[in-house]
């Protein structure tokens, strides 16, 4: 692409000096450049070169024209940082590279995303996108992104089963401090206070995930973690994310990318696992596939607050998995029958498409 391609509407010839706005004002008072000199006490070199855009006009200069001119000297000083401004913003869209254009091609789901939340302008040409992604994804550079190393791209980098793109990954990162920067929560992490909301957030699976998504935010909150259900994207093949901001509040948020709303609950269970566990010290993010002492941890406490181990076993142990059967053992573990079917499904004791008429799919709520 022509970098003249690149332009956002603005050619040089359209930047404004302030030495223009002052060379107008000379005209209209019939004020040579001679008599300002003798005004400002400024040689009229100097007065010359800002007339021409050769020089800038300094804050000292601005005071020195408010009383000249009797303009104030932030007038002077304003339109010398709307010029500067603007002439930075020019050289910045001259000075984006290939490779930084090559960014967009990954971003495209992201981007509009961010388009319908009027984050980015829908008509925005490829140099506005790239000025616009910067500012939101907090680089001065997209092609920096790979470079910024934190816990989950270094998990995902060692998990080489797992698809990611190293874009799209930071980006959806990103959306969740974004949409969680809004929440407020009650003070400091709490896990005495999330252990004992174990048993009312286990009762939300009986709801509609838009109750869902609500009543946990709250839950959270109370508990000092700023919870929210984020879109996800091809390319960021992400179960939760968990991340101590910079003014100490915690971030939890989720996907529900596979739908299976017995995915989703083993999956939450998993994540106050990690919080309960102490895994929060570093951007945790967690992938599919990822396995590690940690993941085999939260696996268990979440498998264990489902269902009770024991009498679980109990279960498998009399092999009745008829639909009756499952629902009784459901109903007494305090659970959906989804959450029993996806378990032995997992557990190959029944093949994966038993019974899927029974899984509840949730669709994504924002």
């Amino acid at each position: 692409m022509a970098k003249e391609q690149r332009i956002i509407g603005l050619s040089p010839d359209l930047i404004i000096h302030p030495g223009e706005t002052l060379a107008e004002i000379l005209r209209d008072r019939e004020m040579s450049q001679k008599e300002l000199s003798v005004r400002t006490g400024m040689t009229e070199k100097h007065i010359s070169t800002v007339v021409k855009g050769q020089k800038n006009i300094s804050v000292a200069f601005a005071k020195k024209l408010e009383y000249a001119l009797g303009i104030d000297a932030g007038f002077w000083i304003n339109l010398q940082a709307n010029y500067d401004r603007e002439l930075l913003e020019f050289e910045e869209v001259n000075n984006i590279t290939e490779e930084e254009l090559a960014v967009l091609k990954p971003l495209k789901q992201i981007m509009e995303y961010f388009v319908a939340r009027k984050l980015l302008d829908e008509n925005a040409n490829e140099a506005e996108r790239i000025l616009r992604l910067r500012k939101v994804l907090a680089v001065s550079n997209l092609t920096a992104i790979p470079k910024i190393t934190y816990n989950a791209a270094y998990r995902a980098q060692v998990n080489t089963n797992i698809n990611v793109d190293v874009y799209v990954l930071y980006a959806w990162q990103r959306i969740c401090e974004l949409v969680t920067k809004k929440i407020t929560v009650s003070g400091e992490l709490n896990i005495s206070l999330l252990k004992r909301f174990i048993p009312d957030i286990k009762k939300l699976m009986f709801e509609g995930i838009n109750i869902v998504q609500g009543k946990l935010e709250e839950i959270f909150s109370q508990c000092g973690i700023a919870f929210k259900i984020v879109k996800h994207f091809k390319g960021a093949p992400v179960q939760g994310f968990i991340k101590k901001t910079e003014d100490e509040k915690l971030i939890l948020c989720m996907t529900i990318r596979k739908k299976r709303a017995d995915i989703f609950w083993f999956t939450l269970f998993h994540e106050i696992g990690h919080i309960i566990n102490g895994d929060i010290n570093q951007r945790f993010i967690d992938f599919n596939s990822t396995q590690s002492d940690a993941e085999a941890k939260a696996d268990i406490y979440a498998r264990d607050i489902l269902m009770n181990a024991r009498e679980y076993k109990d279960f498998v142990l009399k092999g009745n998995f008829s639909m009756s059967a499952i629902e009784s053992f459901a109903k007494k573990q305090g659970v959906k029958s989804y959450i029993v079917i996806g378990r032995l499904q997992s557990d190959k004791k029944i093949g994966w498409d038993q019974y899927n008429e029974k899984i509840v799919l949730y669709e994504w709520a924002e």
